[in-house]
């Protein structure tokens, strides 16, 4: 026997739904806290990163070579530098706005972040193998403790500085989504690379003949495309 209170006659339709659909502003409302977080959440990835790299360059220049050998250069920022990270830090905060769904690819953020990682042990590893033999200006003379290292992450690649200097910048990029920075960085690291290489190398063949000619073709630089 149904209640008289639930019984609708045939052919009546039921009651309308009082809940009222979302308005296009109350969901992107919705929206914008997950995107704020992930955005947020890359930001403070990339600014530990920076921290965290140049931090440590300044700490193991000061350890080989002495805090009173050690400059600003240590650091490794220039006025290049700055304004190539600040273009980095304009673009994912445009991008927040006018492309925020670009910023929810937390896979690509998350290669990136393994990208600095990475990046950062090979960068390491290489210095604290060179030991005083690693600077970070060219060496236009040679000095007692300047010495060819072979060894270690040396023997797989002549420059793992530079490798995980490039895998760490590159993925700083691809950690926080930017597209744009990504292509630059990749293009402007490699061409300046490709430079710097030829020319550190023509002192390294100064200062140890054949030795370094017998290495030099024998290990490959460990940048792509560069001998």
């Amino acid at each position: 026997m149904r209640h008289p209170l639930l019984d609708t006659p045939r052919g009546e339709a039921s009651p309308p739904s009082t809940t009222a659909p979302l308005s296009p502003s109350a969901t992107l409302g919705l929206q914008i806290p997950a995107l704020a977080m992930s955005a947020r959440r890359q930001a403070w990835q990339f600014a530990a990163a920076l921290v965290f790299f140049h931090g440590t360059e300044y700490v193991l220049a000061a350890a080989f070579h002495g805090r009173q050998n050690v400059t600003a250069t240590s650091l490794l920022i220039s006025k290049q530098y700055v304004l190539a990270m600040g273009f980095a830090m304009l673009e994912h905060l445009t991008e927040i706005l006018i492309f925020p769904e670009v910023k929810e690819y937390w896979f690509v953020s998350n290669i990136g972040l393994l990208m600095v990682l990475i990046g950062e042990i090979i960068r390491k590893v290489s210095v604290v193998t060179a030991g005083r033999a690693f600077t970070h200006v060219i060496r236009t003379y040679y000095e007692d403790q300047h010495q060819l290292i072979t060894h270690g992450v040396y023997r797989f690649m002549r420059h793992p500085g530079y490798s995980g200097f490039l895998i760490w910048a590159v993925g700083t990029q691809v950690m926080l989504c930017n597209p744009v920075s990504t292509v630059a960085f990749t293009l402007v690291l490699w061409r300046f690379f490709s430079k710097r290489i030829p020319y550190e190398e023509f002192f390294l063949r100064q200062f140890f003949g054949s030795e370094y000619e017998e290495y030099a073709q024998r290990v490959h630089s460990g940048l792509p495309f560069i001998k």
